[in-house]
């Protein structure tokens, strides 16, 4: 907790420190990603603990909804992402909880509805939370595309998933906000993709990842 010991001043200069290091690459190609689940017609599961749980949730509502055009509200032939948040159905977190334990809440709802080549997003603060860890042991055992989001030093989270978005920041509050900032351009950059719009107006931009990088950027498996 920064805040406890930095001002407001010193905790936004921070903040801008994180921004600037943040690894470009790695959120383009989590957007990428997404896109093809898109084509493809998979799903995309998201979770979290806590505050990366309530993102977990904002993520897939505004994955639902907000890549569609609005003119396509409407449309019954109109394509839409798959996307769930385990994080979000009380009733089967409740029950697994409380029959097995808390660390089986995800990785019991992946086995009803996940297939090889969906894809499992899994956010922790820590990287060490034991519910996601076994969401994502299962998913890399059943050919779902991991994505660990991660903070602090990344814990077992970044060498479990198969990719990684990692936030090297030793802050939760801090670590949580990125997520939720990276998010939001995944998000405006999948609906100009999908809908043709932007940089992605014609249908050959659209079908490659537009990459921009910055001296902390890895590059990641199938995007150079």
């Amino acid at each position: 907790m920064l805040g406890i010991r930095l001002g407001l001043n010193e905790y936004l200069e921070e903040c801008c420190r994180v921004i600037h290091d943040l690894p470009f690459t790695d959120i383009q190609a989590l957007s990428y990603d997404l896109f093809t689940a898109w084509q493809a017609g998979r799903f995309v599961f998201v979770c979290g603990n806590g505050g990366a749980g309530s993102t977990a949730g904002h993520f897939a509502e505004d994955l639902l909804k907000s890549t569609l055009d609005p003119k396509d509200y409407l449309n019954n032939q109109a394509k839409r992402l798959k996307v769930m948040s385990l994080s979000e159905n009380t009733s089967a977190i409740l029950a697994w909880a409380n029959d097995e334990g808390f660390e089986r809440v995800f990785v019991e709802q992946l086995k009803n509805f996940a297939s090889p080549g969906d894809i499992l997003i899994a956010m922790s603060g820590s990287g060490n939370s034991k519910n996601v860890l076994n969401a994502v042991e299962w998913a890399n055992q059943h050919q779902l595309t991991t994505w660990g989001l991660t903070g602090y030093d990344g814990g077992e989270l970044q060498t479990l998933a198969s990719r990684n978005l990692h936030i090297p920041v030793t802050d939760m509050g801090i670590t949580q906000s990125m997520h939720l900032m990276v998010f939001h351009w995944i998000l405006d950059d999948l609906h100009s993709r999908i809908n043709l719009k932007g940089r992605y107006s014609t249908v050959s931009a659209k079908l490659e990842p537009k990459l921009e990088s910055n001296q902390n950027s890895n590059v990641v498996q199938g995007v150079e």
